[in-house]
């Protein structure tokens, strides 16, 4: 015996507002209105592994909407026939949920009338979803309706996530860093090993702003060439993760089967941006250390 959240749909409107037609891998959403023995049922890839289930197969689905009797409270048992699997890669969708359709719902929940408990939109601002949904709860006439988005009903997760994306900030921020600090050991060093090289440039007319501008400027190209080849290793890597999957996550401890990668570009821009300032401000102290060196000291010994 399996915990099932069952989700009653209309087959037809289903594709406008579920991604779950998108999502199947045996059967079909038409499947819950053929004509067959029993209501037709959808189910999640891990619920049909546990469970031995495939297209065809019979499951016997417990409602809460039993009745009391001399023996004490019966639960109504009703049978349904598998008609199609699908998979979202979301554990906890994937292990728990079922559609059947509304009928079939209404029937094992009990209810004599044409009733819903519930309608799902779906807006083409996912951001404004809950500025929609107050304006929907206006629309009719407040309580005891009442409006839940997705933010709502997945805050652990966005919370968690959010925390998680603070954490490779400041990751990511310490990789720029610890570059930054190679750049400056780097140009340190040259200007040593460059000090008769700058005298002679200053003895035939360079002026100390002529020699900063080429130290940073040295130290800029190495910034955009390293910022390059992360962004190009990057970004092949992101495009190989997206396409095959390669890295599984353990389903008991994420709601995700597989590491996800949704490219941003407010996000690289502000990644390359950032790395390319860090980059540059490692140049001032090294060349502020050439442009400060005196001609008759650098060739005192040479």
């Amino acid at each position: 015996m399996h915990d099932l959240f069952t989700r009653g749909i209309d087959p037809a409107t289903a594709p406008r507002v579920l991604s779950v037609h998108r999502d199947m891998q045996e059967g079909g959403l038409e499947g819950l209105d053929e004509e067959r023995d029993f209501p037709g049922i959808i189910v999640g890839r891990e619920l049909a592994s546990r469970l031995g289930l495939r297209p065809g197969s019979r499951v016997n689905v417990l409602s809460p909407s039993g009745k009391s009797s001399a023996m004490g409270f019966t639960p109504k048992i009703a049978f349904f026939e598998v008609a199609g699997i699908f998979k979202t890669g979301m554990f906890e969708y994937d292990s728990t949920l079922a559609y059947i359709s509304i009928p079939a719902a209404q029937k094992l929940l009990g209810f004599k009338d044409d009733l819903v408990t519930g309608l799902e939109l779906r807006v083409s601002d996912v951001y404004a979803a809950r500025e929609i949904g107050t304006e929907v709860e206006e629309a009719l006439g407040g309580f005891p309706l009442y409006s839940r988005n997705w933010m709502e009903m997945n805050r652990n997760l966005f919370s968690a996530l959010k925390l998680e994306k603070a954490a490779m900030s400041v990751i990511l921020t310490m990789i720029v860093l610890v570059g930054s600090f190679s750049i400056i050991t780097t140009l340190v060093m040259m200007v040593m090993e460059k000090t008769k090289d700058i005298a002679v440039l200053m003895s035939l007319g360079a002026t100390p702003d002529q020699i900063r501008r080429i130290f940073m400027l040295q130290g800029t190209i190495i910034g955009v060439i390293g910022t390059g080849l992360g962004f190009g290793l990057g970004l092949g890597v992101c495009a190989l993760l997206k396409k095959y999957q390669f890295i599984k996550l353990p389903l008991d401890v994420y709601y995700l089967d597989h590491l996800p990668v949704h490219l941003r570009g407010v996000d690289l821009t502000a990644i390359g941006l950032a790395a390319m300032a860090l980059c540059f401000l490692a140049t001032i102290y090294p060349a502020r250390q050439a442009a400060r060196m005196q001609p008759a000291e650098a060739l005192r010994y040479e």
